[in-house]
């Protein structure tokens, strides 16, 4: 299709709905060098652009990311700002390849869930409920927030909350969320939500370790407090 505008290709064909659909992974570099430079020029489309700029670059990512952004902007259809964002992205993956291992945060105990979480929602004027992905060593993979408003198992959906736990490949998830009235202690509707995702967990095969809830300064873990949930 070149030549054609990519506005002008069938929407799974496009690169940027192709990223969205299956990943960047799945995309070549000439089509992710698509997606930076947006549009074409007469004659040309992104991907047509981003094909003489990997020509001029011998096909190496590597080389291109040592070109000048001015040694960039002099291709047809690229410009300075274009030059610049190409420039921007080809940066940060040179420092993301220079960065060690992720550093994950593991949650050993109720205290670090607290520890975790208290800083973003202790201080919320509504209920902000949450669930922490944890990997087999028990380490946080994703922090999710589900909802927003006051905690009720008809707008917690366990599809939701397992879909994402699924995705992730998640072993285990810790329910988190906070008390605006500065008071932890778990209400009728908090031990319903609870006891439906931990039934669901126990069906899917990704335990509720344990409910946390976030008060003024201090918590309660469903677990501490004998309320039902396995260790």
């Amino acid at each position: 299709m070149a030549g054609y505008a990519i506005r002008d290709w069938p929407a799974p064909e496009r690169p940027r709905e192709r990223l969205l659909a299956e990943g960047a992974s799945a995309l070549a570099s000439r089509e992710l060098l698509a997606i930076l430079i947006g549009s074409g020029r007469e004659g040309a489309s992104a991907i047509d652009v981003a094909g003489t700029l990997l020509r001029l670059a011998d096909g190496s990512l590597r080389r291109l990311a040592s070109s000048p952004p001015a040694g960039l902007a002099a291709v047809p259809g690229i410009g300075p700002a274009v030059a610049a964002r190409i420039s921007a992205a080809l940066e940060l993956g040179r420092r993301l390849a220079r960065e060690g291992p992720l550093e994950r945060t593991r949650i050993r105990g109720p205290r670090d869930v607290y520890d975790l979480c208290a800083p973003a929602t202790r201080d919320l004027a509504q209920e902000e409920f949450r669930v922490l992905l944890l990997n087999t060593q028990h380490a946080v993979v994703r922090e999710l927030v589900v909802t927003r408003g006051t905690l009720d198992a008809s707008i917690v959906h366990p599809r939701e909350v397992f879909r994402a736990a699924i995705s992730e490949s998640a072993a285990a998830m810790i329910l988190v969320h906070n008390h605006p009235s500065g008071d932890p202690t778990p209400s009728p509707e908090d031990r319903e939500v609870t006891r439906q995702l931990a039934e669901a967990g126990r069906l899917i095969g990704i335990p509720v370790l344990d409910h946390v809830v976030v008060g003024d300064g201090r918590y309660v873990s469903f677990v501490e407090a004998g309320l039902g949930l396995p260790l």
